[in-house]
């Protein structure tokens, strides 16, 4: 008999800045679940369309072996932030794991975006520094104009669309089934991380009492040189010709460039926003808040009327 093919059978699919890393990492620690070191596979999702030198939608064969160390788990899963914004993922994941669960994480969506933003710039994925003036963009952006030439992921830069909850978490529940989809709310998790965890292994069917040290992970940070981490981020393909060239191991490759992306990385507080535009995202978003409301059955609406 062949080896049995190790299938994921829960999915972390969102949002992003929405405290996934943090429940992705949470989750890794327990010893009946399954999640591999790669985050982001980004494998369902046709619809996207990423534009990140070297990287390629990993083919059936490929994704599959990163789960293939899994041994007894319980529960075996990956987390893909864009799979929630993604229009096809959800009926793409069903079809390749009809029984699959999926975790659905949501924070106030204003605070999202800002947060998002903030990623970008320093990401380089974004060339905008001033939220406001990004979000003016938005319209121009959908048709092609004031795109950064690093940008990874177009639809990505439309921020109002990627907040907007009720649609994308529908669609979810509908294809995946309530039952399947468990979703978490930033601002419990952020009050009480211990107890969300909980809920959330319950969920997933595996042991409760397991307890792990929770720390913070994916603070805000800033770049010291612009122009260096958007070279760091998406690498020239002259550069990576080099390193082929001189037969440097890829291994090698990476690690140099995860130590001069820390070195050019620095952690700060994010400036809070200003008030006028925060009340004027509120207005905007006040009515997909109160449908995502009545469609969780949690009323979320502190995030737009307070």
């Amino acid at each position: 008999m062949g080896k049995e093919v190790k299938k994921p059978n829960f999915f972390i699919v969102g949002a992003p800045k929405c405290g996934t890393t943090a429940m992705n990492e949470y989750l890794k620690q327990h010893p009946e679940i399954f999640i591999p070191d790669v985050k982001e596979v980004h494998y369902f999702g046709s619809d996207l369309k990423f534009s990140i030198t070297g990287w390629e939608r990993p083919r059936r064969e490929d994704y599959l072996r990163l789960f293939e160390k899994a041994q007894n788990h319980k529960a075996i899963g990956e987390t893909s932030v864009w799979y929630l914004y993604s229009e096809t993922a959800a009926r793409e994941i069903k079809l390749f794991s009809p029984a699959a669960r999926v975790i659905i994480m949501l924070r106030n969506p204003i605070d999202m975006i800002y947060s998002l933003h903030s990623q970008y710039v320093y990401e380089g994925n974004e060339d905008i520094a001033d939220f406001g003036a990004a979000l003016d963009a938005e319209e121009k952006r959908k048709l092609g104009a004031l795109v950064p030439a690093q940008t990874y992921l177009i639809k990505s830069l439309f921020y109002r669309e990627v907040a907007r909850y009720s649609n994308q978490v529908q669609r979810y529940i509908e294809i995946i089934g309530r039952e399947n989809s468990l979703v978490i709310i930033y601002d419990d998790f952020k009050e009480n991380a211990a107890g969300e965890y909980k809920k959330a292994l319950r969920f997933l069917n595996v042991d409760d009492n397991f307890e792990i040290d929770m720390n913070v992970v994916n603070s805000n940070k800033v770049v010291r040189s612009r122009h260096l981490q958007q070279t760091l981020m998406n690498p020239p393909k002259s550069l990576l010709r080099l390193g082929r060239y001189l037969k440097i191991p890829l291994k090698m490759q990476s690690l140099a460039l995860e130590k001069l992306r820390a070195f050019n990385t620095r952690y700060e507080t994010r400036r809070s926003m200003e008030m006028e535009l925060r009340h004027a995202l509120k207005r905007e978003f006040r009515d997909d808040v109160e449908r995502l409301s009545l469609l969780l059955g949690r009323d979320v609406s502190f995030w737009t009327n307070s």
